[in-house]
């Protein structure tokens, strides 16, 4: 089977099927190329959704992987990125050893192509030269012929005329003697042109074209050969890498059967226990005497009026709610004094004044003494381990330094002894200043252990406010870490709280008519309402408002009759009603 014999006439069409052959080739290097491009858009893809959901540094965010089911996402999310990167390596490696070595090799077919179809025509415009030789030969002997018959003719004719001279007749023989000659000579020229013509062609046809032909054949079947090599690799690369991508999904699998849920739970314990016990029973109150009844309302206004460092909304009980639900009152309860309604102004927005203390005052208390007793003993506890921590690199540079000096002396040409001593009397005070922090540290944890079991009805009555371990009431806003908007640290307030009377004007909010809603918010964030005074909201909630921003970046909104709260502004997009604006 061979081009060059079974093909020796299909020159134009050999070279118009060479010719798609390169297009072929050239289109499946496109198509990897457009493969790569997919693999590494595929895998910026991933990298960027892993990165997207890593937890910000030093953040709340950060705190929460500590439980074994955020740790399980963390592994997945660096797994994913892993598995990123092998999508990478796909794309490098089919660029490296398929588009680029294809390529390469499509510049080299060209050439080859060129080179083979060039002998070809150039076979072939030889072949049509010596036809058209051929071809002037036998048309000259034809030509040389007829003219011979002609002079024969004409001689002929002069010899049988009598009137014809004798010297006309000889000139006249003579004539046709020349042009037999000549047509003598135009047949021994065509006979040697033909002979010629058919060594020729016979070269043509059966060498030269063969040969040609069966270059063009070699090569088209290494290209042939060459494109199933590059499918081949095209399959390899993918293969290469299933092994790591298997141990990706190996590791995602093994993270996900480490969760442990009783695990989560006891953490949960630990991250949020305060040390308190429940509340005890209430004591009955006997209002039947008179007498008794007035001592008891006596006491009870003692007990609210009290110096206490506890907020009057921090409670677990109907106060924690009472600045945000109102009820209608009666036409006379309507005309309420103005102090009346600066103590509703004051009280209506407690956490909001404490996270403004917050944020004016300076760092926390080093003692921990805002945080409730459990939690204030891991604080101090960290706080010791990590002094502890500090205390032994300290000791580590000063061995390393002692022992450098040792050598120093025992080898005076490597440095001076006394060069050291400077930093190791630093050393040495950093480590007694470390020691005696461990030490006040232990003396507040030891403390904090010693005061857990022992517990008073009062302390146990204020379980739900934590914050009466501290005497300043802006102290007890500080359990709070962060404001809604996280732009809030732990810091102790220099402002003192404005203690409000004990009378009776809870029952009056109690009754107070609600405030009317002035527009509608979209939530344009989730909002967590953890602290005292605030609501959550999810995004794309819509909601009513009812008192706007008034500068401090909170905006009251209402969700129900009984769910109200505050937001901040940023969280939300306000509609107000044209009636509103114009008011």
């Amino acid at each position: 089977m061979s081009w060059g014999t079974e093909l020796w006439d299909q020159f134009d069409n050999l070279e118009k099927h060479t010719q798609w052959g390169i297009d072929v080739l050239e289109k499946y290097i496109k198509f990897v190329k457009e493969r790569t491009e997919i693999e590494l858009s595929y895998a910026k893809q991933l990298r960027n959704l892993s990165k997207k959901y890593q937890p910000k540094k030093n953040s709340k965010e950060e705190e929460e992987y500590r439980y074994t089911s955020t740790k399980a996402f963390l592994a997945t999310l660096n797994e994913m990125n892993d598995y990123a990167g092998q999508h990478e390596v796909i794309s490098e490696n089919m660029t490296s050893l398929i588009t680029g070595e294809l390529t390469r090799y499509v510049q080299e077919l060209k050439q080859e192509r060129k080179s083979h179809f060039h002998d070809g025509r150039k076979a072939q415009q030889h072949i049509e030269t010596c036809w058209k030789q051929l071809e002037a030969s036998k048309r000259r002997f034809e030509r040389d012929c007829k003219e011979a018959d002609r002079a024969q003719q004409y001689f002929e004719k002069m010899d049988a005329d009598i009137n014809v001279t004798k010297a006309d007749v000889e000139k006249a023989r003579q004539q046709a003697q020349l042009r037999h000659q000549m047509a003598e000579d135009s047949k021994a020229e065509y006979c040697s042109t033909l002979q010629k013509f058919n060594s020729e062609q016979h070269d043509h046809y059966y060498t030269h074209i063969p040969n040609i032909f069966q270059k063009i054949q070699e090569m088209e079947e290494r290209r042939i050969v060459r494109i199933g090599e590059s499918m081949k690799t095209f399959a390899d690369v993918d293969r290469q890498v299933i092994p790591i991508i298997g141990k990706c999904l190996d590791e995602i699998t093994k993270a996900a059967e480490s969760i442990d849920h009783k695990n989560d739970s006891q953490m949960v314990i630990e991250a949020f226990k305060s040390g308190f016990e429940p509340p005890g029973d209430v004591d009955f109150e006997d209002f039947t005497q008179p007498m008794k009844r007035t001592v008891s309302e006596s006491s009870l206004s003692n007990s609210r009026g009290d110096g206490k460092s506890e907020p009057k909304f921090g409670g677990k009980s109907k106060g924690k709610l009472w600045p945000f639900i109102k009820k209608n009152k009666s036409p006379k309860q309507q005309k309420e004094p103005l102090s009346h309604r600066f103590n509703e102004f004051m009280t209506s927005k407690p956490k909001i004044h404490c996270f403004r203390s917050l944020k004016r005052g300076g760092a926390g208390p080093e003692d921990f003494s805002n945080l409730p007793p459990e939690q204030r003993r891991k604080k101090l506890q960290q706080k010791v381990d990590e002094l502890n921590r500090d205390i032994q690199k300290e000791m580590d540079q000063r061995d390393a330094l002692t022992k450098m000096k040792d050598v120093y002396i025992k080898n005076p040409q490597m440095g001076d002894p006394a060069s050291v001593d400077h930093r190791l009397a630093e050393l040495g005070q950093n480590i007694e200043k470390l020691r005696l922090e461990v030490q006040k540290f232990e003396g507040w944890l030891a403390e904090v252990e010693g005061r857990l079991p022992m517990r008073t009805e009062q302390a146990r009555r204020q379980s739900g406010l934590y914050e009466a371990q501290n005497t300043s009431a802006v102290n007890s806003c500080a359990q709070d870490r962060e404001s809604p908007d996280g732009s809030y640290t732990e810091e102790q307030s220099q402002e003192t709280e404005m203690k409000v009377p004990a009378t009776d004007f809870d029952d009056e909010f109690d009754d107070e008519e609600p405030l009317p809603t002035i527009g509608t918010c979209k939530a344009l964030y989730t909002f967590e309402g953890q602290n005292e005074g605030t609501i959550s909201v999810a995004e794309g909630e819509m909601l009513y408002v009812i008192e706007e921003d008034k500068g401090d970046g909170w905006t009251r909104i209402r969700r129900n009759e009984d769910e109200e709260g505050y937001v901040p502004t940023s969280y939300v997009e306000v509609y107000l009603d044209k009636n509103a604006k114009d008011s």
